[in-house]
């Protein structure tokens, strides 16, 4: 695991269904780069993790600048038994979402500033929705921008633990969006894979940049 990050923008190609530990390493290494590059986690805020080939979950240790990480950064939680010291308080919510999906290979927190306006703006209704947005079309399963696409919005908190029991048990994880808002905190998304986890952050996100700008005119 003592590979350098690559800077080309690409994530490196991750063999199915998963990685094994040190190919997972160099991934979130990557993908750190290349969110903290777009302003979407400031100071050493998110979380990122993927699902190893052993079932043990790789995650980015707490405390540390996204654009800055290097593999040892990468800790191995066991998602029966997560007393890996280092690890973030929120590694809860990202073992709360592979459990609630045996089919997810990657789990993105990050706190991009339109990410926690919005979320605060709409944090009485509980959800922002996209309609008429052709790049609904960038989440998985949706298939037309007609319809209403939620994503939903969960008060913070810092009691993490009972935060991914609620949202597990009101099906947050079962969104259609692929993700959930914490007010004034930021974004949840994940994939079957760490690309397409990516591409549900990147159309989230440019979702949630037209709402703020049409709530701004």
């Amino acid at each position: 695991m003592s590979q350098s990050p690559s800077h080309s923008g690409k994530i490196a190609s991750i063999p199915s269904p998963w990685p094994d530990a040190e190919t997972a390493a160099q991934g979130l290494v990557e993908i750190g780069l290349w969110v903290s590059e777009r302003g979407w986690v400031p100071a050493t805020a998110g979380n990122l993790s993927m699902r190893t080939t052993s079932g043990a979950i790789a995650i980015t240790r707490s405390g540390v600048d996204k654009g800055e990480l290097v593999p040892a950064d990468i800790l191995l939680v066991d998602l029966d038994n997560p007393t890996t010291p280092g690890t973030s308080a929120e590694t809860d919510l990202h073992l709360a979402a592979y459990r609630a999906l045996p089919a997810a290979g990657a789990v993105l927190h990050t706190h991009s500033p339109t990410a926690t306006l919005l979320s605060r703006r709409f944090a009485a209704a509980g959800k922002v929705t996209f309609q008429g947005y052709e790049l609904q079309k960038g989440i998985a399963g949706v298939t037309t921008h007609e319809g209403a696409l939620d994503l939903p919005i969960y008060a913070n908190s810092q009691d993490i633990p009972a935060l991914a029991v609620h949202v597990t048990e009101t099906g947050g994880y079962q969104a259609a969006a692929h993700g959930f808002l914490l007010a004034g905190h930021g974004l949840y998304t994940w994939g079957k894979s760490l690309a397409e986890a990516r591409r549900h952050l990147v159309a989230l996100e440019f979702l949630m940049d037209c709402v703020l700008e049409e709530e701004r005119r």
